[in-house]
């Protein structure tokens, strides 16, 4: 089968449209920003929240999701005004194939997990078992609301902002992000990009790599 790459990172929907470009750079003073804000906590729910991710190449894409594995926001004055979610790398799944139909395989090359010498083409969950998603900020900009973030992911961490939807209850957050395109190379997920030296055409693959996430938290 012809492998292709997962994008990752973290709605309602497979098919993404009205993509925003993120922002992407070193990320500075993240952590001390999400972790120093005040208020009170509402807990993510893993069973309830799903991040999308689709990536593709000339001749076709795929797309999957992968799963929290813990997080919370931090809200005060009824906003959101911190938050950190850390993902399961281990989860990412190939939702476009069927079992026995190349799924597995894929699957296998996304995490690592299969050839040794293909553990670091992706996400090489063996030894990156997790990423993690870190509130900065949130601001109102041109009528949207728009979160600033880091992402941090095989250990290497860039800042992002995307819009999303917000709701916050006395005992429930619902958020649900805008399709966001990042640069998979920024975090050193190379495989068949352009980038790299001697990648043949039949093996490129494209260097954007789509996300959109789907949070649920619970006081």
């Amino acid at each position: 089968m012809k492998k292709i790459v997962l994008s990752l990172l973290l709605a309602t929907s497979m098919v993404f449209v009205s993509c925003k470009k993120s922002e992407a750079g070193t990320d500075k003073g993240s952590t001390e920003a999400a972790t120093s804000a005040e208020g009170n906590t509402y807990k993510a729910s893993p069973s309830e929240s799903i991040i999308y991710w689709s990536g593709s190449k000339p001749t076709g894409k795929h797309m999957g999701t992968v799963n929290l594995q813990d997080g919370e926001f931090i809200v005060k004055d009824n906003k959101v005004v911190g938050g950190k979610f850390t993902i399961n790398m281990n989860t990412i799944t190939v939702t476009d194939l069927k079992p026995d139909d190349g799924k597995e395989d894929l699957e296998a090359h996304l995490k690592g997990t299969g050839d040794k010498e293909e553990e670091d083409h992706f996400f090489n969950v063996k030894r990156y078992p997790t990423g993690l998603f870190m509130i900065r900020r949130i601001e109102e900009e041109n009528g949207k609301t728009v979160v600033y973030g880091a992402l941090s992911i095989k250990n290497v961490t860039k800042a992002v902002n995307f819009p999303a939807t917000i709701s916050v209850t006395d005992n429930q957050i619902d958020f649900v992000s805008d399709s966001l395109v990042l640069n998979r190379t920024y975090w050193n997920i190379t495989y068949g990009s352009k980038t790299i030296a001697g990648t043949l055409k039949d093996n490129l693959v494209h260097d954007e790599m789509i996300l959109q996430v789907n949070v649920k938290a619970k006081k």
